[in-house]
C-alpha cells in the first residue's frame, strides 16, 4: 500500500509562484508514475500533470502549460518526492491539488492511478 502526502499548498497572489510535494510512503517510489490532478469547488477533478515513473515523459493540460513543471529526481535522496513547480499563478488556479500514483505509464485519466493523496489548498488571490 502507498500512502502519498502532498504539501505546499497556500495562498498566493496573482502572478505568484508554489511549489507542491508529492512525498511517498515507499523507497520504490521511483518505479511509480506520478500525477497531479485539482478540484475546484462545485467542479469535477481534472488532470494538470503527470511524469513516467523514469521522468523520461510529462504530460500538461493545456490550462498549465508553460506555467507548470512536474519533475523528479530518482537519483538523489529526493526519489520519494515528485513536485509540481507552479508559476505565473492565475485565480482560476484555485483548487485543492492531489498526487496520485501508479504503476503503469503516466496518464492523464484518474482511473490510471491507483493511490492517491489527501490534497492540499491552493488559493490564488486577484
Amino acid at each position: 500500500q502507498v500512502q502519498l502526502v502532498e504539501s505546499g499548498g497556500g495562498l498566493v497572489q496573482a502572478g505568484g509562484s508554489l511549489r507542491l510535494s508529492c512525498a511517498a510512503s515507499v523507497r520504490t517510489f521511483s518505479s511509480y508514475s506520478v500525477g497531479w490532478f485539482r478540484q475546484a469547488p462545485g467542479q469535477e477533478r481534472e488532470f494538470v500533470a503527470a511524469i513516467r515513473w523514469s521522468g523520461g515523459l510529462t504530460l500538461y493540460a493545456d490550462s498549465v502549460k508553460g506555467r507548470f513543471t512536474i519533475s523528479r529526481d530518482n537519483a538523489k535522496n529526493t526519489k520519494n518526492t515528485v513536485y509540481l513547480q507552479m508559476n505565473s499563478l492565475k485565480p482560476e488556479d484555485t483548487a485543492v491539488y492531489y498526487c496520485a500514483a501508479d504503476l503503469g505509464s503516466a496518464s492523464d485519466l484518474e482511473t490510471g492511478y491507483d493511490y492517491w493523496g489527501q490534497g492540499t489548498q491552493v488559493t490564488v488571490s486577484s
